[in-house]
Protein backbone atom coordinates (compact mmCIF):
# COMPACT_ATOMS: atom_id res chain seq x y z
CA UNK A 1 0.00 0.00 0.00
CA UNK A 2 2.94 2.31 0.74
CA UNK A 3 4.20 1.75 -2.80
CA UNK A 4 0.78 2.79 -4.14
CA UNK A 5 0.91 6.10 -2.29
CA UNK A 6 4.48 6.80 -3.41
CA UNK A 7 3.59 6.22 -7.06
CA UNK A 8 0.33 8.14 -6.93
CA UNK A 9 2.11 11.01 -5.17
CA UNK A 10 4.29 11.31 -8.26
CA UNK A 11 1.17 11.47 -10.41
CA UNK A 12 -0.24 14.21 -8.16
CA UNK A 13 2.93 16.29 -8.53
CA UNK A 14 2.87 15.98 -12.32
CA UNK A 15 -0.80 16.81 -12.81
CA UNK A 16 -0.77 19.53 -10.17
CA UNK A 17 1.89 21.39 -12.15
CA UNK A 18 -0.28 21.16 -15.27
CA UNK A 19 -3.41 22.25 -13.40
CA UNK A 20 -1.63 25.22 -11.83
CA UNK A 21 -0.61 26.42 -15.31
CA UNK A 22 -4.13 25.96 -16.66
CA UNK A 23 -5.85 27.81 -13.83
CA UNK A 24 -3.28 30.58 -13.32
CA UNK A 25 -4.03 32.21 -16.72
CA UNK A 26 -7.53 33.19 -15.51
CA UNK A 27 -6.12 36.17 -13.62
CA UNK A 28 -4.61 37.45 -16.88
CA UNK A 29 -8.03 37.06 -18.52
CA UNK A 30 -9.99 38.70 -15.72
CA UNK A 31 -7.69 41.71 -15.47
CA UNK A 32 -7.96 42.50 -19.18
CA UNK A 33 -11.57 41.51 -19.76
CA UNK A 34 -12.85 43.59 -16.86
CA UNK A 35 -12.76 46.68 -19.05
CA UNK A 36 -15.99 47.68 -20.77
CA UNK A 37 -14.68 46.95 -24.21
CA UNK A 38 -16.03 44.31 -26.57
CA UNK A 39 -12.55 43.80 -28.02
CA UNK A 40 -11.16 42.74 -24.67
CA UNK A 41 -14.10 40.40 -24.16
CA UNK A 42 -13.41 38.72 -27.48
CA UNK A 43 -9.69 38.45 -26.80
CA UNK A 44 -10.30 36.94 -23.36
CA UNK A 45 -12.45 34.24 -24.98
CA UNK A 46 -9.69 33.56 -27.51
CA UNK A 47 -7.11 33.33 -24.74
CA UNK A 48 -9.22 30.85 -22.82
CA UNK A 49 -10.07 28.79 -25.90
CA UNK A 50 -6.55 28.71 -27.40
CA UNK A 51 -5.29 26.23 -24.81
CA UNK A 52 -8.26 23.91 -25.30
CA UNK A 53 -8.00 24.13 -29.08
CA UNK A 54 -4.31 23.26 -29.02
CA UNK A 55 -4.97 20.31 -26.74
CA UNK A 56 -7.87 19.13 -28.90
CA UNK A 57 -5.72 19.05 -32.04
CA UNK A 58 -2.90 16.93 -30.62
CA UNK A 59 -4.11 14.82 -27.67
CA UNK A 60 -4.98 11.76 -29.73
CA UNK A 61 -1.60 11.89 -31.48
CA UNK A 62 0.21 12.13 -28.15
CA UNK A 63 -1.78 9.12 -26.91
CA UNK A 64 -0.72 7.10 -29.95
CA UNK A 65 2.91 8.07 -29.36
CA UNK A 66 2.62 7.02 -25.71
CA UNK A 67 1.24 3.64 -26.79
CA UNK A 68 4.18 3.25 -29.17
CA UNK A 69 7.24 4.49 -27.25
CA UNK A 70 5.99 4.60 -23.66
CA UNK A 71 4.22 6.80 -21.14
CA UNK A 72 7.29 8.36 -19.53
CA UNK A 73 8.79 10.10 -22.63
CA UNK A 74 5.47 11.82 -23.42
CA UNK A 75 4.99 12.89 -19.80
CA UNK A 76 8.54 14.29 -19.59
CA UNK A 77 8.24 16.19 -22.88
CA UNK A 78 4.84 17.59 -21.85
CA UNK A 79 6.24 18.96 -18.59
CA UNK A 80 9.25 20.46 -20.38
CA UNK A 81 7.07 22.19 -22.98
CA UNK A 82 4.81 23.53 -20.22
CA UNK A 83 7.86 24.89 -18.40
CA UNK A 84 9.17 26.63 -21.52
CA UNK A 85 6.00 28.16 -22.92
CA UNK A 86 4.52 29.08 -19.54
CA UNK A 87 7.65 31.20 -19.00
CA UNK A 88 7.15 32.80 -22.40
CA UNK A 89 3.50 33.43 -21.54
CA UNK A 90 4.65 35.56 -18.61
CA UNK A 91 6.92 37.50 -20.97
CA UNK A 92 4.14 38.22 -23.48
CA UNK A 93 4.37 41.72 -24.91
CA UNK A 94 0.87 41.65 -26.43
CA UNK A 95 -2.31 39.62 -26.45
CA UNK A 96 -1.45 37.66 -29.57
CA UNK A 97 1.81 36.42 -28.10
CA UNK A 98 -0.14 35.33 -25.02
CA UNK A 99 -2.66 33.48 -27.19
CA UNK A 100 0.13 31.80 -29.19
CA UNK A 101 1.98 30.59 -26.10
CA UNK A 102 -1.24 29.29 -24.55
CA UNK A 103 -1.97 27.41 -27.77
CA UNK A 104 1.52 25.85 -27.73
CA UNK A 105 1.16 24.84 -24.08
CA UNK A 106 -2.01 22.98 -24.99
CA UNK A 107 -0.77 21.40 -28.22
CA UNK A 108 2.66 20.26 -26.96
CA UNK A 109 1.59 19.15 -23.50
CA UNK A 110 0.00 15.77 -24.18
CA UNK A 111 0.34 14.17 -20.77
CA UNK A 112 -3.35 14.00 -19.73
CA UNK A 113 -4.12 10.83 -21.69
CA UNK A 114 -0.89 8.98 -20.80
CA UNK A 115 -1.16 9.93 -17.12
CA UNK A 116 -4.61 8.37 -16.83
CA UNK A 117 -3.31 5.21 -18.48
CA UNK A 118 -0.33 5.35 -16.15
CA UNK A 119 -2.56 5.61 -13.07
CA UNK A 120 -4.39 2.43 -14.10
CA UNK A 121 -1.23 0.50 -14.96
CA UNK A 122 0.86 1.42 -11.92
CA UNK A 123 -1.69 0.03 -9.45
CA UNK A 124 -3.20 -3.34 -8.71
CA UNK A 125 -6.86 -3.78 -9.75
CA UNK A 126 -8.26 -3.18 -6.27
CA UNK A 127 -6.46 0.19 -6.08
CA UNK A 128 -7.42 1.56 -9.49
CA UNK A 129 -10.44 3.48 -8.20
CA UNK A 130 -8.37 5.47 -5.74
CA UNK A 131 -5.61 5.96 -8.35
CA UNK A 132 -8.02 7.59 -10.80
CA UNK A 133 -9.61 9.61 -8.02
CA UNK A 134 -6.17 10.97 -7.20
CA UNK A 135 -5.82 12.12 -10.81
CA UNK A 136 -8.86 14.35 -10.21
CA UNK A 137 -7.47 15.31 -6.79
CA UNK A 138 -4.27 16.60 -8.39
CA UNK A 139 -6.34 18.88 -10.59
CA UNK A 140 -8.10 20.17 -7.48
CA UNK A 141 -4.72 21.01 -5.94
CA UNK A 142 -3.91 23.08 -9.01
CA UNK A 143 -7.33 24.76 -8.74
CA UNK A 144 -6.26 26.00 -5.30
CA UNK A 145 -2.60 26.76 -5.96
CA UNK A 146 -2.93 28.34 -9.44
CA UNK A 147 -5.31 31.23 -8.63
CA UNK A 148 -3.54 31.74 -5.29
CA UNK A 149 -0.14 32.18 -6.94
CA UNK A 150 -1.66 34.45 -9.57
CA UNK A 151 -3.58 36.50 -7.03
CA UNK A 152 -0.62 37.15 -4.73
CA UNK A 153 2.21 37.44 -7.26
CA UNK A 154 0.67 39.08 -10.34
CA UNK A 155 1.50 42.79 -10.77
CA UNK A 156 4.10 42.70 -7.96
CA UNK A 157 5.26 46.29 -8.56
CA UNK A 158 1.84 47.50 -7.42
CA UNK A 159 1.49 45.10 -4.49
CA UNK A 160 5.10 44.99 -3.28
CA UNK A 161 6.77 48.19 -4.59
CA UNK A 162 9.68 47.95 -2.12
CA UNK A 163 10.68 44.51 -3.40
CA UNK A 164 9.86 45.03 -7.08
CA UNK A 165 10.62 48.53 -8.45
CA UNK A 166 8.51 49.82 -11.32
CA UNK A 167 11.52 49.98 -13.67
CA UNK A 168 12.42 46.31 -13.06
CA UNK A 169 11.65 43.33 -15.32
CA UNK A 170 8.55 42.62 -13.23
CA UNK A 171 7.29 46.13 -13.88
CA UNK A 172 7.47 45.64 -17.63
CA UNK A 173 5.97 42.13 -17.43
CA UNK A 174 3.45 42.22 -14.54
CA UNK A 175 2.49 38.54 -14.93
CA UNK A 176 6.01 37.15 -15.21
CA UNK A 177 6.53 36.49 -11.49
CA UNK A 178 3.66 33.96 -11.05
CA UNK A 179 4.60 32.30 -14.34
CA UNK A 180 8.23 32.09 -13.21
CA UNK A 181 7.25 30.48 -9.90
CA UNK A 182 5.11 27.93 -11.72
CA UNK A 183 7.94 27.18 -14.15
CA UNK A 184 10.28 26.58 -11.21
CA UNK A 185 7.73 24.14 -9.84
CA UNK A 186 7.54 22.44 -13.24
CA UNK A 187 11.34 22.15 -13.25
CA UNK A 188 11.24 20.36 -9.87
CA UNK A 189 8.56 18.00 -11.20
CA UNK A 190 10.65 17.41 -14.33
CA UNK A 191 13.66 16.39 -12.23
CA UNK A 192 11.51 14.05 -10.14
CA UNK A 193 10.44 12.24 -13.33
CA UNK A 194 13.91 10.64 -13.38
CA UNK A 195 12.56 8.17 -10.85
CA UNK A 196 9.25 7.64 -12.67
CA UNK A 197 9.04 3.98 -13.82
CA UNK A 198 7.75 3.05 -17.28
CA UNK A 199 4.57 0.95 -17.38
CA UNK A 200 4.01 0.22 -21.07
CA UNK A 201 5.94 -3.05 -20.92
CA UNK A 202 3.66 -4.44 -18.18
CA UNK A 203 1.62 -7.48 -19.27
CA UNK A 204 3.03 -7.28 -22.81
CA UNK A 205 4.23 -10.86 -22.76
CA UNK A 206 1.06 -12.27 -21.36
CA UNK A 207 -2.08 -11.19 -23.20
CA UNK A 208 -4.27 -13.21 -20.86
CA UNK A 209 -2.85 -11.29 -17.95
CA UNK A 210 -3.63 -8.09 -19.78
CA UNK A 211 -7.23 -9.13 -20.30
CA UNK A 212 -7.46 -10.09 -16.65
CA UNK A 213 -6.30 -6.63 -15.65
CA UNK A 214 -8.92 -5.11 -17.94
CA UNK A 215 -11.67 -6.71 -15.86
CA UNK A 216 -10.53 -4.86 -12.78
CA UNK A 217 -13.67 -2.76 -12.67
CA UNK A 218 -15.45 -5.82 -11.31
CA UNK A 219 -13.56 -5.31 -8.06
CA UNK A 220 -15.44 -2.10 -7.35
CA UNK A 221 -18.60 -2.33 -9.44
CA UNK A 222 -21.95 -3.93 -8.82
CA UNK A 223 -22.26 -7.03 -11.09
CA UNK A 224 -25.97 -6.41 -11.63
CA UNK A 225 -25.23 -2.85 -12.71
CA UNK A 226 -22.66 -4.09 -15.20
CA UNK A 227 -24.92 -6.82 -16.53
CA UNK A 228 -27.57 -4.20 -17.16
CA UNK A 229 -25.18 -2.31 -19.43
CA UNK A 230 -23.11 -5.23 -20.69
CA UNK A 231 -22.15 -5.71 -24.32
CA UNK A 232 -19.65 -7.97 -26.02
CA UNK A 233 -15.96 -7.39 -25.33
CA UNK A 234 -14.32 -4.99 -27.73
CA UNK A 235 -10.70 -5.12 -26.62
CA UNK A 236 -8.91 -4.97 -29.98
CA UNK A 237 -11.48 -3.20 -32.15
CA UNK A 238 -11.10 0.15 -33.81
CA UNK A 239 -11.59 2.68 -31.04
CA UNK A 240 -14.43 4.40 -32.87
CA UNK A 241 -16.25 1.06 -33.12
CA UNK A 242 -15.73 0.35 -29.42
CA UNK A 243 -19.10 1.55 -28.13
CA UNK A 244 -18.34 1.00 -24.42
CA UNK A 245 -15.36 3.32 -24.86
CA UNK A 246 -17.11 5.89 -27.05
CA UNK A 247 -20.23 6.01 -24.88
CA UNK A 248 -18.14 6.70 -21.77
CA UNK A 249 -16.17 9.37 -23.67
CA UNK A 250 -19.43 11.05 -24.70
CA UNK A 251 -20.51 11.08 -21.05
CA UNK A 252 -17.16 12.65 -20.20
CA UNK A 253 -17.63 15.30 -22.90
CA UNK A 254 -21.14 16.21 -21.73
CA UNK A 255 -20.07 16.69 -18.11
CA UNK A 256 -16.94 18.62 -19.20
CA UNK A 257 -19.00 20.96 -21.38
CA UNK A 258 -21.46 21.61 -18.58
CA UNK A 259 -18.67 22.13 -16.03
CA UNK A 260 -16.79 24.58 -18.27
CA UNK A 261 -19.98 26.53 -18.95
CA UNK A 262 -20.83 26.52 -15.23
CA UNK A 263 -17.35 27.75 -14.31
CA UNK A 264 -17.61 30.69 -16.70
CA UNK A 265 -21.17 31.54 -15.64
CA UNK A 266 -20.44 31.21 -11.92
CA UNK A 267 -17.76 33.93 -11.95
CA UNK A 268 -19.91 36.25 -14.09
CA UNK A 269 -22.97 35.67 -11.92
CA UNK A 270 -21.16 36.05 -8.59
CA UNK A 271 -19.46 39.31 -9.62
CA UNK A 272 -22.48 40.90 -11.34
CA UNK A 273 -24.55 43.48 -9.49
CA UNK A 274 -27.48 42.38 -7.36
CA UNK A 275 -29.89 44.44 -9.46
CA UNK A 276 -29.04 42.09 -12.34
CA UNK A 277 -29.55 38.98 -10.24
CA UNK A 278 -25.92 38.58 -9.15
CA UNK A 279 -24.18 38.53 -5.77
CA UNK A 280 -21.97 41.63 -6.10
CA UNK A 281 -18.93 39.59 -5.05
CA UNK A 282 -15.41 40.88 -5.52
CA UNK A 283 -12.79 38.84 -7.36
CA UNK A 284 -11.27 38.01 -3.96
CA UNK A 285 -14.62 36.65 -2.75
CA UNK A 286 -14.93 34.44 -5.84
CA UNK A 287 -11.34 33.24 -5.44
CA UNK A 288 -12.02 32.31 -1.84
CA UNK A 289 -15.09 30.28 -2.82
CA UNK A 290 -13.11 28.46 -5.53
CA UNK A 291 -10.23 27.75 -3.14
CA UNK A 292 -12.60 26.25 -0.57
CA UNK A 293 -14.20 24.12 -3.30
CA UNK A 294 -10.80 22.90 -4.46
CA UNK A 295 -9.82 21.93 -0.93
CA UNK A 296 -13.06 19.99 -0.53
CA UNK A 297 -12.34 18.03 -3.73
CA UNK A 298 -8.96 17.05 -2.30
CA UNK A 299 -10.59 15.55 0.80
CA UNK A 300 -13.56 14.04 -1.02
CA UNK A 301 -11.61 12.32 -3.80
CA UNK A 302 -9.00 10.92 -1.42
CA UNK A 303 -11.17 9.57 1.38
CA UNK A 304 -14.85 9.46 0.35
CA UNK A 305 -15.18 8.81 -3.39
CA UNK A 306 -13.38 5.41 -3.46
CA UNK A 307 -15.73 4.10 -0.77
CA UNK A 308 -18.85 5.32 -2.59
CA UNK A 309 -17.87 3.84 -5.95
CA UNK A 310 -16.84 0.62 -4.18
CA UNK A 311 -20.41 0.20 -2.94
CA UNK A 312 -22.49 1.64 -5.79
CA UNK A 313 -20.28 1.13 -8.84
CA UNK A 314 -19.35 3.87 -11.33
CA UNK A 315 -22.65 3.95 -13.24
CA UNK A 316 -25.00 4.24 -10.26
CA UNK A 317 -22.63 6.72 -8.65
CA UNK A 318 -22.77 8.88 -11.79
CA UNK A 319 -26.56 8.77 -11.86
CA UNK A 320 -26.91 9.86 -8.23
CA UNK A 321 -24.32 12.64 -8.55
CA UNK A 322 -25.95 14.00 -11.72
CA UNK A 323 -29.44 13.93 -10.21
CA UNK A 324 -28.32 15.79 -7.09
CA UNK A 325 -26.38 18.30 -9.19
CA UNK A 326 -29.50 19.08 -11.27
CA UNK A 327 -31.49 19.88 -8.15
CA UNK A 328 -28.64 21.92 -6.71
CA UNK A 329 -28.44 24.19 -9.79
CA UNK A 330 -32.01 25.33 -9.21
CA UNK A 331 -31.04 26.66 -5.76
CA UNK A 332 -28.44 29.15 -7.05
CA UNK A 333 -30.78 31.94 -8.13
CA UNK A 334 -32.58 32.21 -4.73
CA UNK A 335 -29.19 32.71 -3.01
CA UNK A 336 -29.17 36.27 -4.37
CA UNK A 337 -31.99 37.15 -1.94
CA UNK A 338 -29.77 36.37 1.08
CA UNK A 339 -27.75 39.08 2.78
CA UNK A 340 -24.10 38.91 3.73
CA UNK A 341 -22.59 36.75 5.17
CA UNK A 342 -25.32 34.18 4.54
CA UNK A 343 -25.08 34.52 0.77
CA UNK A 344 -21.34 33.78 0.86
CA UNK A 345 -21.86 30.79 3.15
CA UNK A 346 -24.67 29.43 0.97
CA UNK A 347 -22.77 29.85 -2.30
CA UNK A 348 -19.67 28.24 -0.77
CA UNK A 349 -21.67 25.19 0.26
CA UNK A 350 -23.34 25.03 -3.16
CA UNK A 351 -19.98 25.35 -4.91
CA UNK A 352 -18.45 22.59 -2.79
CA UNK A 353 -21.30 20.21 -3.61
CA UNK A 354 -21.41 21.14 -7.30
CA UNK A 355 -17.69 20.66 -7.87
CA UNK A 356 -17.65 17.34 -6.05
CA UNK A 357 -20.60 16.08 -8.08
CA UNK A 358 -18.70 17.00 -11.24
CA UNK A 359 -15.48 15.23 -10.28
CA UNK A 360 -17.53 12.20 -9.25
CA UNK A 361 -18.96 11.76 -12.74
CA UNK A 362 -15.63 12.62 -14.40
CA UNK A 363 -13.73 10.02 -12.37
CA UNK A 364 -16.40 7.40 -13.01
CA UNK A 365 -16.05 8.05 -16.74
CA UNK A 366 -12.26 7.62 -16.38
CA UNK A 367 -12.84 4.20 -14.83
CA UNK A 368 -15.15 3.13 -17.65
CA UNK A 369 -12.86 4.48 -20.38
CA UNK A 370 -9.67 2.87 -19.11
CA UNK A 371 -11.32 -0.50 -18.64
CA UNK A 372 -12.90 -0.55 -22.10
CA UNK A 373 -9.60 -1.09 -23.94
CA UNK A 374 -6.45 -3.16 -23.62
CA UNK A 375 -3.17 -1.67 -22.46
CA UNK A 376 -1.69 -1.06 -25.90
CA UNK A 377 -4.72 1.13 -26.77
CA UNK A 378 -5.17 2.81 -23.41
CA UNK A 379 -3.15 6.01 -23.92
CA UNK A 380 -4.64 6.48 -27.40
CA UNK A 381 -8.14 6.05 -25.95
CA UNK A 382 -7.42 8.61 -23.24
CA UNK A 383 -5.93 10.94 -25.83
CA UNK A 384 -9.06 10.62 -27.94
CA UNK A 385 -11.17 11.41 -24.87
CA UNK A 386 -9.03 14.48 -24.17
CA UNK A 387 -9.34 15.64 -27.78
CA UNK A 388 -13.13 15.42 -27.82
CA UNK A 389 -13.42 16.91 -24.34
CA UNK A 390 -11.20 19.83 -25.33
CA UNK A 391 -13.37 20.52 -28.37
CA UNK A 392 -16.42 20.70 -26.12
CA UNK A 393 -14.56 22.96 -23.67
CA UNK A 394 -13.38 25.20 -26.51
CA UNK A 395 -16.95 26.27 -27.33
CA UNK A 396 -18.37 26.20 -23.79
CA UNK A 397 -17.00 29.58 -22.60
CA UNK A 398 -18.30 31.47 -25.63
CA UNK A 399 -21.69 29.76 -25.41
CA UNK A 400 -21.91 30.44 -21.68
CA UNK A 401 -21.03 34.11 -22.18
CA UNK A 402 -23.66 34.54 -24.89
CA UNK A 403 -26.36 32.86 -22.78
CA UNK A 404 -25.44 34.94 -19.72
CA UNK A 405 -25.60 38.19 -21.72
CA UNK A 406 -28.98 37.18 -23.16
CA UNK A 407 -30.31 36.33 -19.70
CA UNK A 408 -29.27 39.74 -18.36
CA UNK A 409 -31.63 41.37 -20.85
CA UNK A 410 -34.70 39.47 -19.65
CA UNK A 411 -34.78 40.43 -15.97
CA UNK A 412 -38.57 40.84 -15.97
CA UNK A 413 -39.56 37.84 -18.09
CA UNK A 414 -42.36 35.61 -16.80
CA UNK A 415 -40.58 32.32 -17.49
CA UNK A 416 -37.30 31.94 -15.53
CA UNK A 417 -36.32 35.62 -15.52
CA UNK A 418 -32.69 36.71 -15.56
CA UNK A 419 -30.09 34.30 -14.20
CA UNK A 420 -32.75 31.73 -13.35
CA UNK A 421 -32.81 30.89 -17.06
CA UNK A 422 -29.03 30.39 -17.07
CA UNK A 423 -29.11 27.80 -14.28
CA UNK A 424 -32.21 26.20 -15.77
CA UNK A 425 -30.35 25.64 -19.07
CA UNK A 426 -27.39 24.16 -17.18
CA UNK A 427 -29.83 21.79 -15.48
CA UNK A 428 -31.18 20.78 -18.91
CA UNK A 429 -27.64 19.85 -20.00
CA UNK A 430 -27.33 17.75 -16.86
CA UNK A 431 -30.64 16.07 -17.66
CA UNK A 432 -29.12 14.96 -20.98
CA UNK A 433 -26.11 13.75 -19.00
CA UNK A 434 -28.37 11.72 -16.71
CA UNK A 435 -30.24 10.14 -19.62
CA UNK A 436 -26.91 9.13 -21.16
CA UNK A 437 -26.08 6.93 -18.14
CA UNK A 438 -28.87 4.51 -19.08
CA UNK A 439 -29.19 1.89 -21.80
CA UNK A 440 -28.85 1.91 -24.74
CA UNK A 441 -26.59 4.97 -24.55
CA UNK A 442 -23.97 3.93 -21.99
CA UNK A 443 -22.44 0.48 -22.43
CA UNK A 444 -19.89 -1.60 -20.53
CA UNK A 445 -17.99 -4.60 -21.99
CA UNK A 446 -19.35 -8.01 -21.06
CA UNK A 447 -15.90 -9.07 -19.82
CA UNK A 448 -16.41 -6.89 -16.75
CA UNK A 449 -19.32 -9.06 -15.68
CA UNK A 450 -17.22 -12.18 -15.24
CA UNK A 451 -16.71 -11.79 -11.50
Amino acid sequence: MLGLWVRTYKIIRILSSKSVITNNYKLFVCTHSSRNNDQYGLLSILLGASYMLGRALTSTAWGMIADRIGRKPVIVFGIFSALLFNTLFGLSVNYWMAISTRFLIGSLNGLLGPIRAYAIEICRPEHQAIALSLVSTSWAIGLIVGPTIGGYLAQPTEKYPKLFPTYSLFGRFPYFLPCLCISVFCFAVLISCIWLPETLHNHKADKKGDQASESSIAHFSDPEELNEHGTSATTDKNLFKNWPLMSSIILFCIVSFEDMAYTEIFSLWAESDRKYGGLSFSTEDVGQVLAISGASILVYQTFIYPRIVGVLGPINTSRIATSLSMMLLLTYAPITHLSRPWSQIAVSIASILKNNFVVTVVTCSFILQNNSVTQHQRATANGLATTLMSLFKTFAPAGAGIVFSWAQKRQHALFFPGDQMVFFLLAIVELVQLVWTFKPFLAVPQQFCSD
